[in-house]
């Protein structure tokens, strides 16, 4: 039986057709990607950047942490920003205040390779600018989502259910 969690998943990211599709486009992304850059990814180990990042780790992602004020964090090399990841990145995850995103969207676009997606973390707002830039990219862009929860709820019960069998 799916928790109470699950069918309000479902009926949140698949209420309309637009967002039903988005959320499909999600999943394929999630279970076709291993390397996420997070960028804004936090020293703090309270904050949210830093449970995502440690969810993301446990679920089997490489992740790549990008904060022009550390070393590491996670035990992995932080960068100052994409342009300075000197491998391929899969994803994108930004953690930035709305005003700061243009920045990370703008270097992702610019990387080679491209990366397949980019998530605009929730409470980041609408974006329709930087969803512009990213149009005939390649690059799937998702805004005011969080990668985490996307997994949550889109990938982990598969992995779940095939490990039981």
């Amino acid at each position: 039986m799916k928790s109470t969690f699950n069918n309000w998943y479902d009926k949140k990211m698949r209420a309309t057709e637009e967002l039903s599709a988005e959320t499909d486009r999600a999943e394929k992304t999630l279970a076709n990607i291993s390397t996420i850059a997070i960028v804004g990814l936090s020293r703090s180990f309270h904050k949210d950047s830093q449970f995502v990042a440690r969810y993301l780790q446990n679920a089997g992602y490489n992740i790549v942490p990008v904060n022009p004020n550390a070393d590491t964090i996670l035990g992995k090399e932080s960068y100052p920003d994409l342009k300075s990841i000197p491998h391929p990145i899969d994803a994108v995850d930004v953690f930035l205040p709305s005003d700061h995103i243009h920045k990370a969207v703008d270097q992702a676009v610019e990387l080679e390779p491209k990366p397949r997606a980019i998530w605009l973390q929730l409470g980041t707002g609408e974006q329709p600018k930087e969803i512009e830039k990213v149009k005939g990219t390649g690059i799937e862009i998702y805004e005011n989502r969080c990668i985490k929860v996307d997994h949550q709820f889109l990938i982990r019960p598969k992995k779940e259910s095939t490990n039981n069998n």
